[in-house]
């Protein structure tokens, strides 16, 4: 069945209930500085400011349809592209829907995108419709010369619209609330998604209906999401991640919490406000968290916090050490972490289960429905212990990278997806990420592998993040330079972080040490191409033997 079943079915059985609520704590601050928010009830705080927004299941369908219909009355056929371009907002995802529901294939953008990255992801994924927000006026106004032939529409106040596209609510109250009659199948182009582009420019990703129906059916199996569940949904609606892990909530009609912000005291509020069950957070902001209630500059007692049964946590590497600290704290949250990318129809494909917790520091194992295996450059499997390629199996790989053959052979060998994440696995079936297989540093001849560095280093009480990578070396080939963010109000010297190395293996001790924040992109991920070309200068250094 098409994904949207799940949408009609949610109205017809949940209809009066809440769906989505979108939480702006910035927009309720910029308003009023006189009100203490945690004495209001849900309806108070929808009054003020209008920075609560809510919307129903039978809203959320009607929405959907009439974006379907709007698109069908332009002249949008089955299979073309149809892109989004917004920040989270409570629109997202019924527009989301409606394009499925058109027949068209959806297209979500990363808002992070400069001009020129939007203007080539919408060329490579041959998008006929862009639906964007007042956040990229100026980005687009800059590539009007580049989007010849695609319609606009502009999701925004009036008076902000820009004289190149056309108002999308204006136009959509015009059409049908009536579902529109488009047959879908399982087997139908449904998304494209792009991939990160830590390691290069971004590809464009294909799914079918049937991949995102999959990523529902795991994300319910893994977390055992109930109608009754309550998530909070933090990172980027455009990213597999997030919208995966909601994927659990509308296969049983839960309701989703949309949160405009990642300050640690929104994140602790809107839970609390909002009575979340199940919260996903990323690496950065679970230390936040940790690092504001140890500093004192926010108190657990203020925040009623009883009904968060889950955190768990994707998208990159989780050090043991952050969830050691986390249990310390929270001791009654179950814990879980996801391995997942967007070939894969993002978090799931490896899972290291909230029964686990014995596991910590191994992404897991094969999630529902899926199968693994380590390999080598030849594609054999490799026995326990040793360090190779992660490959993945199951209904959620990709179908195609698309317009890229050779991209797509490279990764895909017989229904199997070559992740390009090494990894290895331990007598117990767990595995354990090791590192991209692009950032391995090979120095001296031996394979460093910075993960492993750098849950070492996040250990140092003085460090709040961490990225290893290599820099090239006149004598050795490559050596290991470690970019440390401090902590705030803390301060730290060279000579500290190379004595707290000596318990590491000297091949595996940081040559370089630089101070300076850790790049991170939307999802959490270190942009290790970004750090490397900012430190890197094109030049090869000399180092010194030292350590």
């Amino acid at each position: 069945m098409p994904i949207t079943e799940f949408l009609s079915r949610n109205a017809a059985h949940y209809g009066d209930e809440i769906a989505l609520v979108e939480v702006n704590p910035a927009l309720r601050e910029e308003t009023s500085t006189q009100t203490d928010w945690r004495e209001l009830t849900l309806a108070e705080h929808d009054f003020h400011s209008g920075y609560r927004k809510t919307i129903t299941w039978h809203t959320f369908d009607e929405q959907a349809n009439q974006c379907a219909h709007l698109l069908l009355r332009q002249g949008v056929r089955r299979g073309e592209k149809v892109a989004i371009l917004l920040m989270n907002c409570i629109e997202w995802l019924p527009i989301y829907f409606g394009i499925l529901k058109a027949g068209a294939i959806v297209v979500p953008m990363n808002f992070r995108y400069s001009s020129d990255e939007i203007a080539y992801c919408l060329n490579l994924a041959d998008v006929t419709t862009l639906i964007f927000g007042p956040e990229f006026v100026d980005r687009m106004a800059a590539i009007q010369d580049k989007t010849d032939g695609i319609t606009q529409y502009f999701l925004g106040e009036q008076w902000e619209r820009p004289a190149f596209a056309s108002s999308f609510q204006t136009q959509a109250a015009k059409v049908s609330k009536k579902p529109p009659i488009i047959p879908l199948y399982d087997e139908d182009d449904a998304a494209i998604y792009f991939s990160s582009g830590t390691t290069g420019f971004p590809k464009a990703i294909l799914h079918s209906h049937k991949a995102l129906v999959f990523a529902c059916e795991v994300e319910q199996a893994h977390h055992k999401q109930t109608h009754s569940d309550v998530f909070l949904c933090i990172p980027p609606l455009y990213h597999t991640g997030a919208k995966m892990h909601w994927f659990g909530s509308l296969m049983v009609g839960g309701r989703g919490i949309l949160l405009r912000g990642t300050q640690s005291r929104w994140i602790l509020e809107t839970a609390a406000w909002e009575g979340a069950t199940v919260v996903w957070l990323l690496v950065p902001w679970a230390q936040d968290i940790l690092d504001a209630l140890e500093a004192g500059e926010l108190r657990l007692a203020d925040y009623e916090l009883d009904n968060w049964r889950l955190m768990h946590i994707g998208a990159q590497p989780v050090p043991p050490s952050l969830i050691k600290r986390w249990k310390a704290v929270f001791p009654n949250h179950a814990y879980d972490t996801n391995y997942g990318l967007s070939e894969s129809i993002g978090p799931g494909c490896v899972h290291l289960g909230m029964e686990n917790i014995r596991k910590v520091g191994a992404i897991g194992t094969a999630g529902f429905g899926w199968r693994t295996k380590i390999v080598n450059e030849n594609g054999e499997t490799l026995p326990c212990g040793e360090v190779g390629e992660l490959a993945v199996k199951g209904r959620g790989v990709m179908k195609e990278y698309y317009k890229d053959e050779a991209a797509s052979r490279a990764a895909l060998h017989d229904g199997w997806l070559h992740t390009g994440d090494m990894a290895r696995e331990d007598e117990d079936g767990f595995i354990y990420l090791v590192d991209r297989k692009k950032d391995v540093i090979i120095t001296g001849g031996e394979n460093l592998y910075p993960v492993q560095i750098e849950d070492f280093l996040r250990a140092h009480p003085k460090i709040k993040d961490v990225a290893v990578i290599g820099l090239a070396e006149y004598r050795l080939g490559e050596i290991a330079a470690a970019i440390i963010e401090i902590k705030p109000g803390l301060t730290c010297t060279e000579e500290e972080i190379n004595a707290f190395c000596l318990d590491l293996p000297r091949y595996k001790r940081p040559r370089k040490i630089i101070f300076a924040p850790v790049l991170r992109n939307a999802t959490g991920k270190i942009e290790k191409p970004k750090l490397r070309a900012q430190f890197a200068g094109g030049s090869i250094v000399e180092t010194q033997t030292k350590n």
